[in-house]
């Protein structure tokens, strides 16, 4: 089958490589149709191995080369004996995550920070950007007929953009701030927007993306390279400052600005991924009582949630998407565009098969 494999830094190929094994007791076989290029795997090809592992992965087995994607919707093939979430013929979407379920974390329900935790297109034998992969059974959920292939393929990230904005506590009728318009900052604006966020300001010094961002009628567009984000936020929410921000950017200048926008005890999560240690002033927190909390992936368990609220319609996570790129541009219209930080994409899927 074909497949996109990570060899190295800035080497993925389209190659012809095994088909998976038959599914075990617990397993699903997938046909992707589509499959998401995720900042993780940006990082991977531009600077990586990073998560991918050269050595075999201690739960999974997994190392270099790597099949690509995490981000994927597909039609189950065939499914193990013992299961019972999809039969042949369901379209599902996959939450990428695998864990060993016996930890101090697994134990407690937050399975997303197991030691052990191996990432399906990461640091599992296999990915969602091939023709087929296997997965365990715990990690589709069906997408009904009011899902699209599209939507589905990017509940994924819709499920990253949504937690972050839970961190930060938003109620109906809170003010949040998300400095960084990606695809992750884009969609986390349209979810405070469907969960009820008075005000949603964005942050981004793209001017591609902030038009972006602008035409889905969501927040009002900020951008840092002309103004103090801080202090038009201010001007923006009588003075106080917003209730919560979710810093998207994973950069310095995303993070302070968060932390000067938000009113005194109010609330920041850091969503993005900082490559290198950012500076802040720590008495910044305790002057003004502030929280500032980590997210890292997502509850194991939203994705049934996550795919609800796409059905329903309040959670548009189709309108971020730029384009569906063909499985053999992957590198040079994908991963190399998407690194481009003057271009014109924002979130890309790859058409893996029709």
């Amino acid at each position: 089958m074909r497949a996109a494999v990570y060899h190295h830094q800035h080497d993925i190929r389209i190659e012809k490589v095994p088909e998976p094994p038959a599914p075990g007791p617990r397993d699903v076989r997938i046909r992707p149709f589509l499959c998401g290029i995720c900042g993780t795997d940006l990082h991977e090809y531009a600077a990586g191995p990073i998560v991918i592992p050269t050595e075999p992965h201690p739960l999974s087995g997994a190392a270099a080369p790597q099949i690509l994607g995490h981000e994927f919707a597909g039609e189950v093939l065939e499914v193990g004996s013992e299961v019972t979430a999809a039969r042949p013929g369901d379209r599902v979407t996959v939450m990428p995550l695998v864990y060993c379920g016996h930890c101090y974390f697994c134990r407690r329900g937050l399975n997303h920070l197991c030691p052990q935790m191996a990432c399906t297109g990461l640091s599992w034998p296999g990915g969602g950007i091939a023709e087929q992969v296997v997965v365990p059974d715990y990690q589709v959920t069906r997408i009904p007929d009011a899902v699209s292939d599209v939507q589905g393929a990017m509940i994924e990230p819709a499920a990253v953009a949504a937690y972050g904005v839970d961190r930060t506590g938003l109620r109906a009728g809170d003010s949040i701030l998300i400095t960084g318009a990606g695809p992750i900052g884009a969609l986390s604006a349209l979810y405070a927007h469907a969960a009820g966020a008075s005000q949603v300001i964005v942050s981004e010094p793209n001017a591609k993306r902030r038009q972006l961002l602008d035409a889905l009628g969501v927040a009002t567009v900020l951008d840092p390279t002309s103004v103090d984000v801080p202090e038009a936020v201010r001007d923006l929410t009588g003075g106080i400052g917003v209730d919560t921000a979710a810093e998207c950017s994973g950069s310095e200048p995303g993070l302070n600005a968060a932390l000067g926008s938000v009113r005194s005890h109010g609330t920041v999560t850091q969503v993005g991924l900082h490559v290198r240690p950012a500076a802040i002033d720590p008495m910044t927190l305790s002057n003004r009582d502030l929280t500032l909390t980590g997210t890292w992936c997502y509850p194991v368990h939203d994705f049934p949630r996550i795919t609800a609220l796409v059905a329903a319609g309040r959670y548009p996570v189709e309108e971020v998407l730029t384009e569906v790129i063909p499985l053999d541009d992957i590198v040079a219209r994908g991963f190399d565009r998407l690194l481009d930080p003057a271009g014109d994409a924002q979130k890309l899927l790859v058409r893996v098969a029709s």
